[in-house]
C-alpha cells in the first residue's frame, strides 16, 4: 500500500472511530473473525469492523491478498492479523465469523483448482466447526457464480442455476455451491446460526491491479496506455456493485434480527455490457485505448444481474453508488498507486 493510500485509509478509519457508523449497527462489542481478511473486500470489512469498535481477527494466507491492505490497522489494539490457511484447523474464541476466504478471479482460482475446491469445502467445514463450538454466528460469502450461465434473468435466490460441474470454472462454482450445502446442513442438524450472501461483481479502491477481474483489467490497461482486451464481442452483461455498498450489505445481513438466513443476493441490479464498461473506462481515464477482441473463455456467463427483492425486504438494503461515480473513485485510486509494488498473485497474469 502506498503512502497516499495509507493516509487515505487512516483518515477513513478515523472517521469510523469517531462514531459516524457505530450508532447504526453496534450495540455490544463482539469478537469477530474475518477469513480472507487481507483481501480486497476482507480488508475493507476489517476496517469497518475495527472502526465500529469490535475486536477483529483477520486470518489470511496471502495467496492472492497482501499484508499492505491491512497495514494501517496493525497499530490498533482491537485488531489482530494471523497468517493461516483456512483449510487447516484453527482454534479461536469468537462471536461472529465472516468466511470470505477463497480466490475469486478465474485466473487465480483456476491456477490450482483442487486447492480452490478445498478452500471452499474444507474451509467451510473448519469455520462451521468453530462456529458450532463457540456458538457463533457465521456468514458465508457465496457468489453469483452459483447461478452459472443463467437461464433465468435477473437471477432470484430461488433459481438453482446452470453450472457445468466438469468445466474449468467448476472448482469455484461448485465449491461455493457445496459450501452453501454445508452451511444449510449444519443449520438443520445443529441449529447453527448461519447467514448466506451471494455476492455479485464488486469493485472499488484497493482492488489488486492484477486480480484478473474486468474492472481492474480495464483500468490498468487504460492508464498504462495499452489497448483494452474484451473477450467475445463484449455483449455479455455484468452488474457492478461498489465496495462500500457491498460491505454495508454484509454487515446488515450478519447483524439482522429474525430468522432470515438467506441466501440473499447482494449486488447492483443496474446491468451493463462489458463493452459499455470498457467505453466508460476510456472516457473517465481519458485514454486513447482501442478495444481488442479475444475468444470468449469456456462457460463464461452471458448475462448476470441480481434480483435484490429479498435484500430490500429483509435488510432494507440497496446500492447507492452508481457505476460512473464508483468507477471514477476506483480510477483515482489506481492513479495514486505504484503499479511496480504489486506482483501478479499467479503466473496467469
Amino acid at each position: 500500500m502506498t503512502c497516499v493510500e495509507t493516509d487515505t485509509a487512516r483518515k477513513r478509519l478515523d472517521k469510523l472511530l469517531q462514531g459516524e457508523s457505530r450508532e447504526k449497527h453496534v450495540t455490544t462489542i463482539k469478537r469477530i473473525l474475518v477469513t480472507g481478511g487481507a483481501g480486497f473486500l476482507g480488508s475493507h470489512l476489517c476496517e469497518r469492523l475495527v472502526g465500529d469498535g469490535h475486536d477483529v481477527i483477520c486470518l489470511d494466507n496471502f495467496f492472492t491478498s497482501q499484508k499492505a491492505n491491512v497495514a494501517h490497522l496493525l497499530d490498533h489494539p482491537n485488531f489482530e492479523l494471523i497468517r493461516h490457511d483456512v483449510t487447516m484447523p484453527i482454534w479461536l474464541e469468537v462471536d461472529q465469523i465472516y468466511n470470505l476466504a477463497c480466490p475469486a478471479a478465474p485466473g487465480h482460482y483456476q491456477f490450482n483448482p483442487i486447492k480452490t475446491m478445498k478452500t471452499s469445502v474444507v474451509g467451510a467445514i473448519n469455520v462451521l466447526g468453530m462456529a458450532r463450538r463457540c456458538r457463533a454466528r457465521v456468514l458465508q460469502a457465496s457468489t453469483s457464480e452459483v447461478y452459472g450461465d443463467p437461464e433465468v434473468h435477473p437471477q432470484p435466490e430461488s433459481y438453482r442455476g446452470s453450472v457445468n460441474p466438469i468445466g474449468p470454472r467448476a472448482c469455484y462454482d461448485e465449491g461455493k455451491r457445496a459450501a452453501e450445502t454445508l452451511f444449510m446442513d449444519y443449520h438443520r442438524m445443529n441449529k447453527l446460526d448461519i447467514r448466506i450472501v451471494r455476492i455479485f461483481n464488486t469493485y472499488g479502491p484497493r482492488m489488486h491491479p492484477f486480480d484478473g477481474r474486468v474492472v481492474s483489467n480495464f483500468v490498468r490497461q487504460a492508464l498504462s496506455g495499452a489497448d483494452i482486451t474484451i473477450y467475445g464481442e463484449g455483449t455479455q452483461t455484468r452488474s457492478f456493485c461498489y465496495r462500500d455498498d457491498l460491505i454495508e450489505g454484509l454487515i446488515r445481513m450478519m447483524n439482522g434480527a429474525g430468522d432470515f438466513i438467506g441466501p440473499v443476493n447482494i449486488g447492483n441490479p443496474d446491468e451493463f455490457t462489458i463493452r459499455q464498461l470498457a467505453e466508460l473506462t476510456i472516457e473517465l481515464t481519458g485514454a486513447n485505448s482501442k478495444l481488442i477482441h479475444e475468444p470468449l473463455p469456456a462457460d463464461d456467463p452471458t448475462r448476470r444481474q441480481p434480483d435484490i427483492t429479498l435484500a430490500k425486504k429483509h435488510l432494507d438494503w440497496e446500492p447507492t453508488v452508481p457505476l460512473r461515480e464508483g468507477l471514477a473513485k476506483t480510477i483515482e485510486w489506481f492513479r495514486g498507486i505504484d503499479i511496480d509494488e504489486f506482483r501478479p498473485p499467479t503466473p496467469n497474469y
